[in-house]
């Protein structure tokens, strides 16, 4: 064997591949597969392509790009799998080994090192992105160019997007956030929280109610100075060395807070941070601080739930609700019991669970922008599901999943009778907390 060959097996973990024994099991969880019906689009499909990478069938690995550049990585495939097969870890190395060999455009160059270096992980930046957002809202802008139809001539529906972006803070909303909350009545946990890159430009309101609840739970809540990105963004584009680095960032600044747990209220950045002793296992340096750091690692339902659940909610006289799952949450951090727990004991409410609960809503990160057809097609077998259920308020746990979740009910003309919600803003609604 070569030793070229030798390195092409191991940049692509081409041993993780040998666990894949292609029964099936993950076909009928999978997405892409259930809605494109191509075996290159399952998971097995996947890891059998990067297997012959390893053997030496495939010479040009480019084909391997479309494939998996289709993916979700919902990773539903590993809940599945009967053998325990790390798809995650094998999609991750092979993106990632596609974009060193990738020769990118300029302006994609430029894009890419844009937001990957400059923007997702500055807290100026994206504090400057929430206030200009809350700008373009409050001003009457939003106004003029919806009306004036030039959204529906932007790439990448945008529009469709600009159309569902939550209500921005404004700045002076923004700068009164508390950095150290106490625990309401007896003290039960000190909690760090992590803010995340996209929840605080976005959804900084989510934030404070997440603050503000956990305080009212029983923890003295601090809010980390110095944190930044979680680098799920870039693990997910093949940016591995730079989402070590975010993480190792994270690490740091969390370490001095002391706390018992680190909470986080985004599905998506919670595998990230859950998945940091993975990720950095194998850097000697860091591999304990990164696994003490990932085992404190905590979505906030769970924090809830250990507290004891939270008091004094209202009655919501018989409405009718249901919950989109989260898979990075479900797959990867395994929270499924406690947002449940927590939403049906909301006193008054019909839960109502939809069909294949467990299947993505096809959000994904910036799945939905960068390959929103094929987004879409999930979607609709999403709201399918949504709608026999007859509910009035969707419940989600991730950023990406409410704005997905709005935009289908969007699609689908239900604005005036469904609403999507995070499940904190939920509570805090029954809690009587603004």
């Amino acid at each position: 064997m070569s030793q070229s060959l030798e390195q092409l097996q191991k940049e692509f973990l081409y041993e993780k591949t040998n666990s894949c024994v292609q029964c099936g099991y993950c076909l009928p969880v999978c997405p892409t597969y259930a809605t494109m019906g191509k075996e290159t689009h399952s998971p097995r499909g996947r890891i059998n392509l990067v297997k012959m990478v390893g053997e030496g069938k495939i010479k040009d690995v480019s084909v391997l790009e479309e494939p998996l550049d289709l993916c979700l990585g919902c990773r539903a495939c590993e809940t599945a799998c009967p053998t325990g097969v790390e798809y995650g870890s094998i999609l991750e190395a092979a993106r990632a080994a596609l974009v060193r060999r990738k020769k990118f455009s300029a302006p994609v160059r430029l894009l890419r090192k844009t937001m990957f270096k400059k923007v997702f992980p500055s807290s100026r930046m994206m504090k400057l992105t929430g206030n200009a957002l809350w700008l373009y809202q409050k001003s009457g802008i939003q106004k003029v160019v919806q009306s004036s139809g030039i959204m529906k001539k932007l790439p990448y529906h945008l529009g469709d997007f600009e159309a569902i972006a939550p209500p921005a803070v404004s700045p002076a909303e923004r700068k009164q956030t508390p950095v150290r909350v106490g625990a309401k009545g007896e003290k039960k946990y000190t909690v760090a929280f992590f803010t995340g890159c996209i929840m605080d430009a976005m959804f900084q309101r989510i934030n404070r109610l997440s603050v503000l609840l956990l305080a009212e739970a029983g923890c003295d809540v601090i809010v980390v100075p110095n944190q930044t990105c979680c680098g799920a963004l870039h693990a997910h584009s093949g940016e591995m060395e730079e989402a070590r680095h975010l993480a190792k960032q994270n690490i740091i600044a969390f370490e001095k807070a002391n706390a018992d747990f680190i909470v986080n209220n985004a599905g998506g950045c919670g595998a990230m941070l859950y998945e940091y002793g993975h990720l950095l296992a194998d850097d000697k340096e860091w591999a304990d601080r990164a696994a003490a750091f990932s085992t404190k690692s905590r979505d906030i339902s769970q924090v809830l739930i250990a507290c004891g659940g939270m008091p004094d909610l209202q009655p919501r006289s018989g409405e009718r609700v249901t919950y989109q799952r989260s898979c990075h949450m479900t797959n990867v951090q395994k929270v499924v019991r406690e947002p449940l727990e927590l939403l049906t004991n909301v006193p008054g409410i019909k839960f109502v669970e939809m069909e294949e609960a467990n299947m993505c809503c096809g959000s994904a990160g910036i799945y939905n922008i960068v390959h929103y057809d094929e987004s879409m097609d999930i979607l609709d077998e999403k709201m399918k599901h949504t709608k026999a259920t007859g509910a009035s308020t969707v419940i989600t746990t991730n950023p990406g999943c409410l704005l997905q979740m709005k935009l289908g009910i969007q699609h689908e003309n239900l604005s005036g009778s469904v609403r999507a919600m995070h499940l904190i803003e939920y509570l805090a609604e029954a809690a009587g907390i603004s």
